[in-house]
């Protein structure tokens, strides 16, 4: 199966190419032919599995037989819960638009920044993607409209509901016009979420993806001893003694990524960080350094890792343990990925060994403990 057999248009399809998607992901086989046929969707997926270009494409194709929007009501609204999904989907949004005949106007809304710049854009804005409490913010403010709402997306609406934003999503809901198309897209399932699907959906074509198993196997793991304050030396050894072209370093809090980065740097190592603490703009100009090379070391939060997508990255580091085996080999998923091989390093003080011994019983591998005595810090 490839894109042209999903019912998307050669503009469409140009993009497609020129973004070097090769193969649709199954998701995006389910849904794509669905949503330009007009049926509402349940998707259970996770992240990382497609889902933002299977509902993108195809609202992209529905909004070219539409006359250009020339007012302040939105055609299209999709809801997420983080600023930085939201640049995310307006970014895929904007790529995937470029060669299309009728222009789409694409406009992601979210808190943390000023407000002004964001209402003065609403005017001729075909598809909004908005945190909920910045939308509420601008609906107050008579920004916008949703009164003629064609197409509502609820991304990752798990997430939505579990960071308590449920009373936002009912006013929300309560605005929109009642006749659209609904699209919901959420990791997990649970009776909070039931309860909005069936009020919600009209008989959706529910389409379910299981997500990717981390390949254990392709990661080369292993670990150091070390001392606490020898933490910093050993971590500036071990890049400066190989040849990776990108490190991710992960720590458990905001302060000590910082101060691991402010470190690097004096030592002559070009890293920057990547925490929630950043503002949407650094944190977007963080990863696009990181991903195009320019800045060799990433320092980030468990966090801001989840949005870190790279597909051949070499080496992680655990210059700190997360709090559970699960964000373990969530964090060391970033490496070995696509069939590629990487490497896993953690650095392990005397009070991490019990935490260690219990990651590696749940993960069920054995990771080998190395002396980094004899390494000249």
């Amino acid at each position: 199966m490839n894109f042209s057999k999903l019912g998307l248009n050669k503009e469409l399809l140009t993009a497609i190419e020129k973004a070097n998607y090769i193969d649709p992901y199954p998701i995006q086989i389910e849904a794509i032919p669905a949503i330009l046929d007009h049926q509402d969707i349940l998707g259970i997926a996770p992240t990382g599995s497609g889902k933002t270009a299977s509902y993108i494409l195809p609202i992209l194709q529905i909004l070219q037989g539409k006359k250009e929007n020339r007012s302040r009501n939105i055609p299209v609204l999709v809801l997420v819960p983080t600023r930085e999904l939201a640049s995310q989907v307006a970014q895929v949004a904007e790529n995937f638009s470029r060669y299309l005949k009728r222009r789409v106007k694409t406009v992601a809304v979210f808190g943390g920044v000023s407000i002004n710049p964001q209402m003065m854009k609403m005017n001729g804005t075909d598809i909004l993607v908005a945190t909920p409490g910045r939308l509420l913010d601008l609906l107050s403010k008579n920004s916008l409209s949703l009164s003629e709402v064609e197409v509502l997306v609820l991304d990752e609406m798990d997430k939505v509901l579990n960071m308590g934003f449920r009373e936002e999503v009912n006013q929300i809901l309560s605005d929109l016009s009642k006749k659209r198309q609904n699209i919901l897209f959420s990791a997990t399932m649970d009776e909070a979420l039931e309860k909005i699907i069936t009020s919600l959906l009209n008989n959706p074509k529910r389409i379910s993806v299981k997500p990717a198993e981390v390949e254990v196997d392709l990661i080369e793991q292993y670990a150091y001893r070390v001392s606490p304050e020898k933490k910093g030396p050993l971590l500036r050894y071990i890049i400066n003694s190989g040849d990776w072209s990108q490190i991710l370093v992960f720590t458990s809090s905001i302060r000590t990524a910082n101060n691991v980065v402010n470190k690097l740097v004096k030592n002559g190592i070009d890293a920057i960080a990547f925490h929630g603490d950043k503002s949407q703009g650094a944190r977007t100009e963080a990863l696009d350094k990181f991903k195009s090379g320019k800045t060799r070391v990433l320092v980030a939060t468990d966090l801001a890792g989840r949005g870190i997508d790279i597909q051949f990255l070499p080496l992680v580091i655990n210059f700190e343990l997360p709090r559970s085996p699960k964000d373990y080999v969530h964090r060391i998923g970033r490496t070995g990925r696509a069939g590629a091989t990487g490497e896993a390093i953690s650095l392990i003080t005397e009070e991490d060994l019990h935490h260690f011994k219990i990651i590696q019983k749940k993960m069920k591998k054995h990771i080998q403990l190395r002396s980094s005595d004899d390494f000249d810090l």
